[in-house]
């Protein structure tokens, strides 16, 4: 999980996007749920997997780089949100995938605790820096991780 300056960063990166960034800092620091509502589409937008297919892929997609981007999931696992470059939801076609781009909103848990909250939990937090998803290298992570659940070497 990411810590100290790092957390610090995330928490700064994060509510960059808001449009009120102290009220979406209070929301994470004083609020019940320790969550915000964030607009998509100005730093990020998320693509949303299903999970039988999102935890594979970011199995395939931490072997292929150091670190990826942020992701989340909600409680369950039922579904992992990979955040990638905005306007990527524009442009995406793909079955089971839904994009989140300009006009939608996501609940964002403060990304320096462990804890589930709202239902949502970071798997990757953010690290402050601005680094997303490659939407091209997430892609070819996707197809692998499906070719892999077709031919039976899946969950």
């Amino acid at each position: 999980m990411t810590s100290g300056a790092g957390a610090r960063a995330a928490v700064e990166w994060l509510a960059s996007a808001a449009p009120d960034p102290d009220a979406c800092r209070w929301e994470w620091e004083r609020g019940p749920r320790g969550i915000a509502l964030l607009p998509a589409g100005r730093r990020w937008d998320v693509l949303i997997l299903p999970g039988e297919l999102g935890h594979p892929t970011l199995d395939v997609l931490t072997r292929l780089v150091d670190r990826p981007g942020p992701v989340l999931s909600d409680f369950g696992d039922a579904r992992m949100g990979f955040f990638v470059p905005p306007g990527t939801a524009g442009r995406w076609v793909g079955t089971g995938v839904r994009g989140v781009g300009r006009g939608a909103w996501i609940v964002v848990p403060h990304p320096g605790r462990r804890a589930v909250v709202g239902g949502v939990r970071w798997l990757i937090p953010p690290d402050g820096t601005g680094t997303l998803n490659d939407a091209a290298l997430l892609e070819l992570a996707m197809h692998e991780a499906a070719a892999v659940r077709a031919e039976g070497g899946g969950d």
